[in-house]
């Protein structure tokens, strides 16, 4: 038996999403265009997503990623893979599915930390994909690379908290269906640095939430946002705590783990697809006297995006099955890797993609130039680069210590 063998049910759902995609999904694609230029308005809500839901859900393609039976589909990170990697083909197909960042995160939140209240008012619609939240966590007067640094300041008042404070790219935000926010703040400054962050259940309309802006990506307004938001004495209720005060860090590195490799998972998908373009694009051109594809160079390219993508999809598995099986720490490192791999590797080929496109590569008449506005932005949402190979290179130099020199 190999070590990525999967359920018979995970393969038929393979099966079932691949057909999804070239029969309702790709097709859908130009009419979501269509929709959201007509509709004026860049976080306006294409009619189009709607219709899709109700297909995937017919389908029985909806809430995959979620692992809880019952309220999800109980798949394993293992057998998730493969399908969030086909949803990430399609920058609709996440969302048709009920499976979009930062959704899945904020579900998995609720289900593990939630109070009944939160799980019945947020979670249950949620599952049901007739709201959408945002997570708030990064702000633009700190380097929110380092967790420890927001400033958001959470304080107790009586039965109440009361927040102060700026976040910025809290995606889904602008988003028409999104209602509620879990918001990462600092509850006790005199704290050990991991135990003086928590995280709340905000509605989005609360008194004192003010969603100041979307801010474009490399000039793309995402229809969901990228939201700019202000707190000014908003009060939230301490049931609204979750988990506890100071439990904020460990929760955002909960719900980070999965998040990460789901990103790595659907960066694969748009690898997968970006390969598909080049090939049939470098096929069909001719230049001075041959197809494309005749080119060396472009030959080379196709050869090592096979390769590559070959490489990240066995990496993100590997991470998968040792989430699975020794647990989110346990994989730590895998996890770390692929966030730095799948990102870099997917943006890679895009490059190359656009390229043999010639101009229409940076046009919008193809994905890619949205592709790689959103490929390159992923190598600084949940932690960037940088982080994630610091982390990597100091839990490989620990096992040298005792060569350290006396005394430093």
């Amino acid at each position: 038996m190999s070590l990525f063998d999967i359920s018979e049910r995970a393969q038929q759902l393979q099966t079932e999403l691949l057909d999804f995609l070239e029969s309702y999904v790709y097709p859908a694609e130009g009419i979501y265009d269509d929709q959201m230029r007509e509709s004026g308005d860049p976080h306006f809500q294409p009619p189009i997503i709607e219709e899709l839901k109700v297909e995937a859900r017919k389908r029985g393609l909806w809430n995959l990623f979620h692992p809880h039976p019952g309220t999800g589909a109980g798949l394993t990170n293992l057998e998730y893979a493969p399908l969030a990697e086909i949803m990430g083909r399609s920058f609709i197909a996440p969302e048709a599915c009920n499976c979009s960042a930062p959704d899945t995160g904020n579900m998995e939140v609720l289900e593990l930390f939630g109070t009944e209240e939160h799980r019945e008012m947020y979670l249950k619609p949620l599952l049901e994909g007739t709201i959408r939240s945002a997570f708030a966590m990064t702000e633009p007067r700190v380097a929110s690379s380092d967790a420890t640094n927001v400033e958001l300041s959470m304080v107790r008042d009586g039965g109440d908290y009361v927040l102060n404070g700026r976040k910025w790219f809290a995606s889904n935000a602008m988003h028409k269906n999104c209602k509620v926010l879990i918001v990462m703040g600092k509850t006790d400054p005199g704290a050990p640095p991991h135990r003086q962050q928590s995280m709340m259940v905000v509605p989005i309309d609360a008194p004192g939430v003010t969603v100041l802006r979307g801010l474009p990506v490399f000039g793309y307004m995402d229809r969901e946002g990228h939201a700019e938001i202000d707190f000014a004495d908003v009060r939230v209720p301490t049931k609204d705590v979750l988990k506890g005060e100071g439990e904020g860090f460990a929760i955002s590195q909960a719900r980070l783990g999965p998040g990460r490799i789901h990103h790595c998972m659907r960066a694969i998908g748009m690898a997968e697809r970006t390969l598909e373009l080049m090939c049939k694009r470098a096929q069909s051109r001719v230049t001075f006297g041959k197809p494309i594809a005749d080119n060396a160079n472009i030959q080379d390219w196709i050869a090592e995006a096979r390769i590559d993508i070959e490489m990240i999809r066995l990496l993100t598995l590997k991470a998968a099955h040792m989430m699975d099986t020794v647990g989110n720490k346990g994989a730590q490192t895998e996890i770390a890797a692929i966030k730095v791999a799948a990102p870099n590797i997917a943006l890679k080929i895009v490059d190359r993609a656009i390229q043999v496109h010639g101009g229409a590569g940076v046009t919008d008449d193809f994905p890619l130039a949205m592709a790689y506005a959103h490929l390159r932005t992923l190598r600084l949402a949940d932690g960037p680069d940088e982080v994630h190979k610091r982390a990597i290179a100091r839990r490989e130099l620990r096992q040298y210590r005792d060569l350290r020199p006396v005394g430093l």
